[in-house]
């Protein structure tokens, strides 16, 4: 089934449950100021609000532009009020449309519906390139300085997640988060099971081992 992902900036994204319509799921997340949290497969609609607790949000509207994760995701900008100043300052700083708030369930599902129309069912497909390592989503593979790296789904998508999060400890339970593995439940130590697949599929690739165990907290990837 399709996924579309949909992120709103305020606490309503964290108490709306998925939606299934027309053969696609519509999932809801709350968006922090350091951007998605988890890997996206689909399209992406975010809803930022004018004012958040802890930025700005034309400030969350630029970070979103310049994050590859984010770049091609729809973004609203959840208005105050109807003001022309704040139109053309969000538009200007990267989003595409706005609306005036404040939001609820049936107000978002209504916009993403009506755009989804208008501008049809393609979604950019991207390219992740971070010094010798490639990861190219529509194809599904991944290489180190041109060399394949033989994974299964579940390490392919690890290796994403981590190179979308590079330098930075994740813990058994960020990875398992990060992948959308939350229903049914996993055994953390299954992460290392993955972890164990995915080192050796890198050093056969020739990669080494950029993945380092950080004892009591989890992994890091280091990426320069």
């Amino acid at each position: 089934m399709d996924v579309v992902n949909i992120f709103l900036t305020n606490v309503l994204g964290e108490s709306l449950d998925d939606f299934v319509h027309d053969g696609r799921r519509f999932t809801f997340d709350r968006l922090g100021a350091d951007g998605p949290r988890r890997l996206l497969d689909g399209p992406m609609w975010v809803f930022i609000d004018w004012v958040m607790d802890d930025l700005a949000g034309l400030e969350m509207c630029r970070r979103l532009r310049a994050d590859p994760r984010t770049l091609e995701a729809h973004i609203t900008m959840v208005l105050e009020e109807d003001d022309p100043d704040d139109r053309r300052r969000s538009l200007k700083a990267g989003a595409d449309d706005y609306m005036v708030g404040p939001l609820d369930r049936t107000a978002v599902l209504d916009r993403v519906f009506a755009l989804q129309s208008r501008q049809g069912e393609s979604h950019a497909t991207r390219r992740f390139e971070m010094g010798d390592l490639s990861i190219d989503m529509a194809a599904l593979q991944a290489r180190w300085d041109g060399e394949p790296i033989e994974l299964r789904p579940n390490e392919f998508r690890l290796l994403r997640f981590f190179a979308e999060n590079p330098n930075r400890v994740l813990s058994r339970e960020d990875l398992i988060n990060g992948l959308g593995k939350r229903e049914p439940p996993i055994d953390e130590r299954t992460v290392d099971v993955w972890i164990g697949r995915l080192r050796r599929a890198m050093k056969a690739a020739g990669a080494g081992n950029p993945l380092r165990t950080v004892r009591s907290m989890g992994y890091v990837f280091d990426l320069g």
